[in-house]
């Protein structure tokens, strides 16, 4: 009964914008009990010794944000750290976006590193999928890996994708259990189809936890205005207007702009939820770390890392068709303790959505 419950609420969220809330009136919400699902039975698999990747050098093309976001462009340099760490690689090169720049700029930083020798060149970021079709054509020889778009039929391209929606479910419960005023926020940088993911997860998962939750949903630029990944100010902005309209659990998939949410969030002494990497830990965002009670944990890092191994062990077969809960391709952070009463909860969430009890939507349900 009550994962006929649960699965009963996945589509009720609404994307009710900076609108009014009745329920922010200082009264938590009343929750449902978490299902009692169990994660099916696995072997685990034999973990493979790391490879030599000695002989490799690895491109790495930065999306908007670059080094320094405190999300997934930190996430894949990190991935490329640990493969310096625990394989050898022998060299790392990566090229930053530039705000604005022209569609053929992409074309230009893939080109630079395949001819260059880097081999594989990795692509950070659904924005890059037009030029990575144009450009691995041209260098056969070269492998190319693209995260977060599902390219497919160019032989030397390997899409690293993942369950996003699946994540910020968790980060749904989570919020929803710790609202005081039974109101959450989510603030998305650019209103794409991946970040609907984020948003569709984590409405569903509010409203799993707690049917009567409000959620102020918003987006700081619409498609095709990149900007809403690294307007900082803009995000702050949006923010201010959620928690003004009762919100007090905030969660961003907003990129750098992710600082502002943070900002506003700790001015008004409310609580944010981070996005990628587990951002309590984040230097860039640390003057911001005691506001931040979870982060929606996106494995980049570990994607890319699995893809360089498989590319040193000449077997791309091993990697995943997406990275998803049941492999911990996304999850949930605990730094700071602050959520430690709310592990039963979440587990329990995500072993009926790793068992396939739950079906998580990746499309926000309006």
């Amino acid at each position: 009964m009550v994962l006929s419950g649960a699965l009963a609420l996945a589509g009720c969220a609404k994307d009710t914008g900076g609108g009014g809330s009745d329920n922010a009136s200082g009264q938590p919400c009343k929750t449902n009990p978490p299902p009692t699902a169990t994660a099916p039975a696995t072997t685990p698999a034999e973990q493979q010794a790391p490879p030599n990747a000695s002989h490799m050098k690895v491109g790495l093309a930065f999306d908007i944000g670059g080094r320094g976001d405190a999300s997934f462009n930190d996430a894949s340099i990190a991935g490329l750290e640990r493969a310096q760490r625990e394989m050898g690689l022998s060299e790392i090169k990566s090229l930053d976006a530039g705000a604005g720049e022209p569609e053929d700029a992409k074309q230009t930083r893939l080109r630079q590193l395949a001819r260059e020798g880097f081999n594989p060149v990795i692509a950070v970021g659904y924005a890059y999928a037009d030029a990575v079709k144009i450009v691995a054509p041209e260098f056969p020889g070269t492998k190319f890996g693209i995260v977060d778009e599902d390219v497919q039929g160019i032989p030397n391209v390997t899409p690293l994708v993942f369950a996003e929606e699946q994540g910020s479910f968790l980060v749904g419960v989570i919020a929803a259990h710790r609202s005081k005023n039974c109101t959450v926020g989510f603030v998305g940088g650019v209103k794409t189809p991946l970040i609907e993911k984020f948003q569709a997860g984590f409405e569903q998962g509010a409203k799993a936890a707690a049917p009567d939750v409000e959620i102020k949903s918003d987006y700081l630029t619409p498609a095709g205005d990149s900007s809403g990944f690294q307007d900082p100010n803009k995000g702050s902005e949006v923010t201010q207007g959620q928690l003004e309209s009762g919100a007090d659990v905030i969660y961003h998939a907003a990129g750098a702009s992710g600082k502002g949410v943070f900002s506003s969030v700790s001015s008004a002494g409310a609580m944010a939820i981070g996005v990628d990497s587990d951002q309590y830990n984040q230097p860039t965002v640390a003057e911001y770390k005691d506001v931040i009670i979870t982060s929606m944990l996106k494995r980049v890092d570990l994607a890319v890392f699995d893809y360089v191994a498989a590319v040193a062990r000449n077997d791309l077969s091993t990697l995943p068709e997406k990275f998803d809960l049941a492999i911990d391709g996304v999850g949930y952070s605990t730094s700071g303790g602050k959520i430690q009463d709310l592990v039963p909860v979440a587990d329990a969430y995500k072993a009926a959505i790793a068992s396939g009890q739950i079906e998580v939507v990746d499309k926000p349900q309006n």
